[in-house]
């Protein structure tokens, strides 16, 4: 019955005086559009299919995918809900988390390591300044007991003696950036308690010697005097 409907149409769309070119044409290019639409709403499908399937997320994990960083409210059939700590809440499709790098803060454990990094005065004892920042991160609440902060010497800088604090945390949902800067905070209040300058970045000019320095105004004037003067025509 579908096969007589469609050519009894299509007879009568000739009969009219209706091209046909002009309609499978189209039809053509609508078929394209919509097939384009559902493939995309295939892949984002079976991508949540495979997310389900091998729980490489879950509601609560705390992810970072591109620019976005924050946990996952939700797992949809077409898309994933990860909520920032701003209360943005983000609509990623699943395919992303699928063709895309993920990094999942809290897949086997929640604990992750964290860094700061920091200069001191050349002045300083290193073995001071270390013992003082592992003591300084230790009293942290977040900052992990087991295992414990580590400092340790990464250069010698132009202006400072380069170091760098690494400590452990459980709970990365809470906030990354706050954290650090916590760590930041104590280290400034205890090397202000023990006298550890933080030097400021400085460039030493070392000029021949007997050769005067000449200011810039005199040298620009210096200049202008021994521009040789323009020929009038």
């Amino acid at each position: 019955k579908f096969a007589l409907l469609t050519i009894a149409l299509l007879g009568t769309v000739s009969a009219v005086g209706i091209d046909l070119t002009a309609l499978t044409v189209f039809s053509g290019a609508l078929g394209l559009g919509i097939g384009f639409g559902l493939q995309k709403i295939a892949s984002n499908l079976i991508s949540g299919i495979i997310i389900l399937s091998d729980r490489s997320i879950k509601p609560g994990d705390v992810i970072s995918l591109g620019e976005t960083f924050g946990w996952i409210n939700s797992l949809n059939s077409r898309y994933v809900s990860v909520l920032t700590r701003d209360g943005v809440e983000y609509l990623i499709p699943n395919e992303s988390f699928v063709s895309e790098q993920v990094v999942n803060w809290s897949f086997s454990t929640r604990n992750i390591r964290l860094e700061v990094k920091f200069g001191v005065s050349y002045d300083c004892d290193p073995h001071e300044v270390r013992a003082i920042a592992v003591e300084a991160a230790s009293r942290i609440d977040r900052v992990l007991g087991k295992p414990l902060p580590v400092c340790h010497i990464v250069g010698f800088g132009d202006s400072s003696l380069d170091l760098v604090l690494r400590f452990w945390i459980r709970d990365p949902k809470n906030g990354l950036t706050n954290i650090r800067g916590n760590v930041f905070l104590a280290l400034w209040d205890a090397f202000k308690k023990h006298g550890i300058a933080i030097p400021y970045p400085h460039r030493q000019l070392i000029f021949p010697e007997g050769q005067a320095l000449t200011p810039p105004e005199t040298a620009v004037k210096n200049k202008r005097r021994k521009a040789p003067a323009r020929s009038k025509r």
